[in-house]
């Protein structure tokens, strides 16, 4: 049980430490709205959202007031869209309406993001699939609360190298079709493998179909809590470094817990999960950065860096796991750059690359987040640095993405603004070889030998 005792501890952690809930994320099925005529679909999906979510973010503002827990987001994921539209959506355009749909809805009800602008292609794709995809730029250029996502492999599957392909093409056109805002276009797009289906955080959240009808999903944050804790125990050994990071991450998880648990009882909605990922933001005291390098690290990017984050993503979860009914999402620690000042200092001081940053996804949560890029960057090579991600993670069984955001206009030693939680970033240099060979090759690479599991 959860008593108020445990919400008093956090008072400290909240005011002075950046600790908050992240979001309220409801998810809301839209299988029931699949209907043929694209001006019927298009009203039962306004209909259903602004039906089951009208009460969220008032919901998330009396448990903010009660309890005294910040929540900074209040936001929804739904079905998959390319699922929903494929009975009704002929073209891109067709699908571009529905998005224009999502996006009023989520203005009618307050939330800042609405996910599941999505395609779930890891093994092949629909006329369906292919014609949301095609969308992308222009549903993000013309909409602001939509976010998209595309999860082009699995560990089960292998690599949709045809998705790959287009994806760096619909990286770079987003690009440029919102170029007069540095691209922001991009920072509401990721690539995926093994995306998890009950995943709060934007911009890849989306509702599985293997979801109820609706579903409460929380997410937390407390990377500025962690950093604190760590202060304490500066100079001691490994495993008194260990449990400090697991005891916090318990309390942070708790938080999360009471937040669900809270929401789901007022809105008559399932609790779905907790996740308990340290998701940095650009505040001063709230960076993943700051964490490890409060570990030992003169720089983020310096040797043992890889290292600590393996150790910092592998603790929160041990001290999560026990904190919450049921933990899922991505949960661990994120490394966006745009998002976390530490990551930007590391930038600007030339300890941390793309190449290093490639490695540390490999044990972190997610993958290449929230990087800069220059915006002459090639399709191409945007696909060579997502088919590189999706390997990590098909191969390590674990999600990974890519949303890289190729800055048109900017070269490296520019900054790119993208306002609010999104931060801003410096353009980080790219390989300059070419991949095109490579890219141009059609079909799919195989799952690897491990995942034949039956």
């Amino acid at each position: 049980m959860i008593n108020m005792y445990e919400v008093s501890e956090t008072n400290k952690m909240i005011e002075h430490e950046n600790l908050d809930v992240r979001t309220i994320t409801l998810g809301i099925s839209l299988l029931d709205c699949i209907d043929s005529d694209l001006n019927e679909l298009n009203r039962k999906i306004y209909e259903k959202i602004t039906t089951v979510a009208k009460d969220l973010v008032s919901t998330g503002q009396d448990i903010e007031k009660e309890f005294g827990i910040p929540i900074v987001n209040k936001r929804i994921s739904i079905t998959p869209i390319s699922l929903i539209g494929a009975a009704a959506c002929r073209t891109p355009e067709d699908f571009v309406a529905i998005a224009r749909t999502l996006d009023r809805a989520a203005h009618q009800v307050g939330v800042n993001f609405i996910g599941g602008y999505s395609a779930l292609v890891s093994k092949g794709m629909t006329a369906s699939d292919e014609n949301l995809i095609r969308s992308i730029p222009q549903a993000l250029a013309e909409t602001e609360r939509i976010c998209s996502s595309v999860n082009v492999g699995s560990t089960k599957t292998g690599i949709n190298m045809d998705a790959v392909r287009l994806c760096g093409e619909i990286v770079k056109a987003t690009a440029e079709a919102t170029k007069e805002r540095d691209s922001l276009g991009c920072a509401k797009l990721v690539i995926f493998c093994n995306a998890p289906d009950d995943n709060p955080f934007m911009a890849g959240a989306f509702l599985g179909v293997t979801e109820a009808d609706a579903v409460i999903n929380v997410g937390v944050s407390g990377p500025g809590v962690v950093k604190k804790a760590l202060e304490k125990v500066r100079g001691k050994g490994f495993e008194e470094l260990c449990e400090t990071i697991k005891k916090t991450a318990f309390k942070v998880t708790r938080v999360g817990q009471l937040v669900a648990g809270e929401a789901s009882a007022r809105m008559g909605i399932p609790f779905g999960i907790v996740d308990l990922s340290l998701a940095p933001t650009p505040a001063v005291g709230d960076s993943v950065a700051e964490i490890l390098e409060e570990i030992g690290l003169e720089r983020v990017g310096a040797p043992g860096t890889t290292a600590a984050l393996a150790m910092l993503n592998d603790q929160v979860k041990k001290g999560g796991v026990m904190a919450s009914s049921y933990v899922g999402g991505l949960s661990g620690a994120f490394i966006p750059v745009s998002e976390d000042q530490g990551m930007i200092d590391a930038v600007h001081a030339g300890s941390l690359t793309l190449e290093k940053l490639e490695a540390m996804t490999c044990v972190c949560s997610v993958g290449l987040d929230m990087i800069a890029i220059p915006g002459r960057t090639s399709a191409s090579t945007i696909s060579g640095i997502i088919a590189d991600e999706m390997a990590i993670g098909m191969v390590n069984q674990k999600t990974t993405a890519v949303r890289l955001i190729p800055v048109i206009g900017k070269e490296v030693g520019d900054t790119a603004e993208f306002g609010g939680l999104l931060g801003y970033a410096p353009i980080m240099p790219v390989n300059e070889f070419g991949c095109d060979a490579f890219i141009s090759r059609q079909g799919r690479i195989p799952a690897p030998i491990h995942s034949f599991k039956n």
